[in-house]
């Protein structure tokens, strides 16, 4: 449909098309509750600070406060990935919102078990970046996704798993968030085994429940606004650190390589060089003074993101042309490089080079500063 020039189109009254938001939330909490108390399957639900996991919390925490203490028997598991190089804003905010939620739950006899997950160290980033030498993460190389995210709450659902036979992953993911996300939705809603309950190929033995799964962007946010968020954590700050990043993502529980990098001006990894520029950090710096803090953080990020003389991303002069194990792979003529020099070290944000022992050669600098 096509819109005459100067004449703003109308957005949709949120919730209006199903009753109203009361009547959408009703719905929600008594379906929450009847898949719950269905059977003794524990339930972990992904918690990534941002508005959609926020909301899908906040659905379950209130489907659960109104059953009777009796009924709340199985276990429902909070869980949050820090993958240690996260975005410090917003870590500081999931980490002071699941202790709030883990004190909240305590005191009103809530099954709710908040976790922080971490990367292994030997996954960690700057582990594999400086000690393994491994290149900035690319999008044809995402080698972070999988260590830092994929990993560790893998890990912690295969024990679920392992303990229980079987898990329900309670996730925040919407069609509304992309035409990819929506057809893989749609795609996965044909194997459904329960009602509102989709298989994982990635994970045997869980299913996915996606309560929020047909809401918009303005829903989430008229339903965080106008239902206070019940374990103490305030959604005003929740919104007012959106608009300070000014975008209208976040970084979401990553447990396959489908789901969406937490580059393209999402909240994420601050390291992250996935994308040209960390526009929501960025903007954080820009919009607030009190967060120019970070702006050596920004500086190291774009640092890391190598370049060539003709803006490309080619960090070639800074890798061996050997493979790890010493060998030498050819592709089409040209030699496949290996890792990083481990003679290139981060000096505050500075990135510098010394002659590499045995080598007879010394690696250019980046910054073109040495110590």
């Amino acid at each position: 449909m096509s819109v005459p020039l100067g004449i703003p189109a109308r957005r949709a009254i949120p919730f209006k098309e199903r009753g109203g938001l009361g009547a959408v939330v009703k719905g929600l909490i008594e379906e929450i509750q009847e898949l719950y108390l269905a059977d003794k399957v524990p339930w972990v639900v992904g918690y990534s600070g941002g508005k959609d996991s926020t909301a899908v919390l906040q659905l379950v925490w209130l489907s659960l406060q109104e059953l009777p203490e009796d009924k709340r028997t199985k276990p429902v598991h909070v869980i949050s990935t820090d993958t240690l190089v996260e975005n410090p804003i917003v870590a500081s905010w999931v980490t002071q919102s699941l202790a709030t939620m883990e004190k909240a739950a305590e005191e009103r006899h809530l099954p709710i078990k908040p976790h922080r997950l971490t990367p292994e160290v030997k996954d960690s980033f700057w582990v594999d970046l400086i000690g393994k030498g491994y290149p900035a993460p690319r999008p044809k190389f995402r080698w972070c996704t999988e260590r830092l995210k994929i990993r560790p709450s893998n890990s912690f659902i295969r024990n679920v798993v392992r303990e229980h036979g079987e898990t329900i992953l309670v996730l925040g993911i919407r069609k509304a968030e992309s035409q990819a996300r929506a057809r893989a939705m749609t795609r996965h809603e044909k194997h459904r085994v329960r009602d509102r309950l989709s298989p994982n190929g990635n994970l045997p033995n869980s299913l996915v429940y996606s309560p929020i799964e047909e809401w918009t962007n303005d829903e989430v946010w008229t339903f965080l606004m106008q239902r206070p968020n019940p374990w103490g954590h305030n959604n005003k700050d929740l919104l007012t650190m959106y608009q300070g990043a000014s975008s209208d993502g976040e970084c979401p529980l990553v447990v396959d390589n489908t789901t969406p990098s937490c580059g393209d001006s999402r909240f994420g990894c601050w390291t992250c060089t996935l994308v040209d520029q960390d526009k929501s950090m960025a903007a954080m710096i820009q919009n607030d003074e009190e967060k120019e803090w970070m702006q050596p953080l920004l500086d190291l990020r774009n640092k890391l993101d190598v370049r060539n003389e003709e803006g490309r991303r080619d960090d070639k002069h800074l890798r061996d042309w050997r493979k790890m194990n010493g060998s030498i792979q050819l592709f089409n003529d040209q030699v496949v490089h290996g890792p990083t020099h481990r003679n290139h070290v981060l000096t505050g944000y500075e990135i510098f080079s010394t002659p590499r022992l045995g080598s007879g050669r010394t690696v250019p600098a980046v910054s073109g500063i040495s110590n």
